[in-house]
C-alpha cells in the first residue's frame, strides 16, 4: 500500500508534461528548515475536518450534562388568559328555599310547612309538593359569575425518584458517547498525519529526483560536448551527436516534468498544513540525496490485544457496543414501573378560593405519580429485543474489524520489511551502477567504448539513483502506515 500511495502522488503531478506554474510573490515565507513535526502540528491546527471532530466532542460534552440534569428536579411555569363570551350562572332564575324550624316535641328541626287549620294536616301545592310556608330568596344575580377575563398559572416542581433505571442508562450513552468522540477525534488526528507525511515525503522524494535529473541533464551535456569534439577529430560519426541529442532532450523534458511535480506537491503540503498554496518553505530532509533509512526492519510479531487497545477506531466501536448496551436498558425501561414526586403552586384570577373574588389566589399542591405499564400488545417487549439485536450486531461488528486490523497489522508489517529488503538491494544496486558508469566513462574517452555503451550505463546509473529515492520513501511511507495501523501514530 505504501508504495502504491507514493506511485500514485508521484504519477498525480506527473501526468501533465506541460504544466507550468506561475512563479508569483508568496503570500508566506517559513524562514530556515521546516521539520516533519512542524508541519503536523500546523495541520493538527488548521484542518477542519479536525475541527469538526473537536464540536462533536463539546457537542458530546453538552449531551453528557444534559442527561445528568435528568437527576434533578424540574421546575416549569405555566400560564394563560381565557376570554369567555358568557357569564357563568349556577341557577336560571331566582331560588325559593324553604325553611326549618326547631320543633321541641321531636327535638329535631322540622320545615316550616303550610297546614290545614281545622286537621292540622300539610297542604300540597298543585303539583303535588307541600307548601312551605317560609321561604329564602337566592337571588340569581348572587350565583352568578364574571368570567369573561380569566388569568391562570402554575409553578410545578417534578422530581424523578425512580424511571425504570432509564436515566442511569441514558447518562452512561452520554458518558460512552463522549469516549467515542474523543476516540474519533484521535483516529481523525492520524489519518491527517498520515496525509502530511505522504505529502512531505512526496516533496522530498521530487527534491531528491530534481536533482538527480540535473546530475542527469549535465551528464548528458557532457557527453554531448565530448562527441562534438570527437566528431571534429574524426573518430565519431554524426549519428553519435544525434544519438546524444536526443537523449539530452528526452533528460531536459523529464527534468521540467519534476519541477513542475514539485512545485504541485508543495502546494498540496501547503493545502493540508492549512498555508497558502503559494507558501515557500524549506523542508528540514530535503537535500540532493536519497533521505537516510534506519538500517533496523521493525519486527513483524505484536501483541494485539495491546494493538486493540491503541486503536482508537476500535476504541470508538467498543463505546458504540457500550452505547447499544444502555440503549436496551433504556428500552426495558419502558416495561417497568415510574415514580416521580410532584409539588405545584397554583392560581388564578378571578379565584374561588374565599367566594368568588377578581384577584389573583392560589395553593400550593404535593403529590406523587406512578406509573405501571400493563399491556401494550407487546410494543414495549419487541422493542427490547430490537435494542438486543442491535447490540449483537454491534458485537460482531467489533469482532469483524479486530479481525480485518490483525490482517492489516500482518501486512503493514510484512510490507514494511520487503521495503527494507527493497531499500537494500537498491543500495547494492546504486553502488554498482555508480561503477559500471565509471568504467563506461574511462573506456570512451579510452575509445574503447561507444557512445551508446556511456549512455546505457548513465541510463543505469540514473535508474539506480531512482530505485534508491523511491525505496527510501517508500520505507518512510511504510513504516509511518504501520505506526498508524499499531495506533501508536499520534500521541
Amino acid at each position: 500500500m505504501c508504495s502504491r500511495v507514493a506511485g500514485m502522488l508521484l504519477a498525480t503531478v506527473l501526468v501533465v508534461p506541460g504544466f507550468a506554474v506561475a512563479q508569483d510573490e508568496p503570500s508566506t515565507v517559513l524562514p530556515g528548515r521546516t521539520s516533519l513535526e512542524e508541519f503536523r502540528r500546523m495541520a493538527l491546527e488548521s484542518n477542519k475536518q479536525l475541527m469538526i471532530s473537536r464540536e462533536r466532542m463539546r457537542k458530546a460534552d453538552y449531551q453528557n450534562k444534559e442527561a445528568f440534569a435528568a437527576y434533578l428536579p424540574g421546575i416549569d411555569f405555566a400560564g394563560g388568559y381565557v376570554y369567555n363570551q358568557r357569564e357563568l350562572s349556577i341557577f336560571d332564575s331566582d331560588q325559593l328555599l324553604p325553611t326549618k324550624s326547631f320543633d321541641l316535641a321531636t327535638q329535631s328541626y322540622q320545615f316550616n310547612i303550610v297546614k290545614n287549620p281545622v286537621t292540622g294536616e300539610p297542604i300540597k301545592g298543585p303539583n303535588g309538593q307541600y307548601i312551605p310556608e317560609t321561604v329564602a330568596l337566592i337571588p340569581k344575580e348572587a350565583m352568578t359569575y364574571d368570567i369573561h377575563n380569566v388569568f391562570f398559572g402554575a409553578i410545578t416542581l417534578t422530581q424523578p425518584v425512580f424511571m425504570g433505571g432509564k436515566i442511569v442508562a441514558m447518562n452512561n450513552i452520554t458518558k460512552a458517547a463522549q469516549r467515542a468522540a474523543r476516540e474519533l477525534h484521535i483516529s481523525e488526528a492520524e489519518n491527517v498525519i498520515y496525509a502530511v507525511d505522504a505529502a512531505y515525503w512526496q516533496v522530498v522524494s521530487l527534491k531528491a529526483k530534481e536533482s538527480l535529473a540535473k546530475s542527469y541533464v549535465n551528464l548528458l551535456d557532457s557527453l554531448n560536448r565530448n562527441v562534438h569534439l570527437m566528431v571534429r577529430e574524426g573518430v565519431a560519426t554524426r549519428s553519435d551527436v544525434l544519438s546524444v541529442e536526443v537523449k539530452l532532450n528526452s533528460a531536459q523534458v523529464d527534468l521540467s516534468k519534476v519541477e513542475n511535480g514539485l512545485v504541485l506537491s508543495r502546494m498540496a503540503l501547503a493545502q493540508v498544513c492549512g498555508l497558502p498554496v503559494d507558501a515557500r518553505f524549506t523542508l528540514a530532509d530535503e537535500g540532493s540525496d536519497a533521505p537516510a533509512v534506519d538500517g533496523v526492519a521493525p519486527t513483524e510479531n505484536y501483541d494485539m490485544e495491546n494493538v486493540f487497545a491503541n486503536r482508537p477506531d476500535l476504541r470508538a466501536l467498543e463505546e458504540s457496543v457500550e452505547v447499544a448496551r444502555q440503549q436496551k436498558k433504556v428500552a426495558m425501561s419502558s416495561m417497568l414501573p415510574s415514580l416521580a414526586i410532584v409539588g405545584s403552586y397554583e392560581f388564578s384570577n378571578p379565584n374561588m378560593y374565599d367566594g368568588f373574588k377578581k384577584q389573583f389566589k392560589g395553593a400550593f399542591s404535593v403529590g406523587a405519580m406512578l406509573r405501571i405499564p400493563i399491556w401494550h400488545w407487546g410494543g414495549n417487549y419487541n422493542k427490547y429485543r430490537a435494542a438486543k439485536s442491535d447490540e449483537i450486531s454491534r458485537r460482531l461488528q467489533m469482532e469483524n474489524a479486530r479481525e480485518l486490523v490483525t490482517l492489516q497489522v500482518k501486512q503493514a508489517a510484512f510490507k514494511t520489511k520487503e521495503a527494507y529488503k527493497t531499500y537494500h538491494t537498491a543500495m547494492s544496486n546504486l553502488a554498482k551502477a555508480d561503477e559500471n558508469m565509471r568504467t563506461a566513462t574511462l573506456a570512451y574517452k579510452e575509445g574503447v567504448a561507444t557512445a551508446d555503451n556511456v549512455m546505457e550505463a548513465q541510463t543505469a546509473w540514473l535508474k539506480a539513483h531512482s530505485e534508491e529515492i523511491d525505496a527510501a520513501i517508500d520505507v518512510q511511507m511504510c513504516r509511518v502506515y504501520l505506526s498508524k495501523v499499531l495506533g501508536t501514530l499520534y500521541r
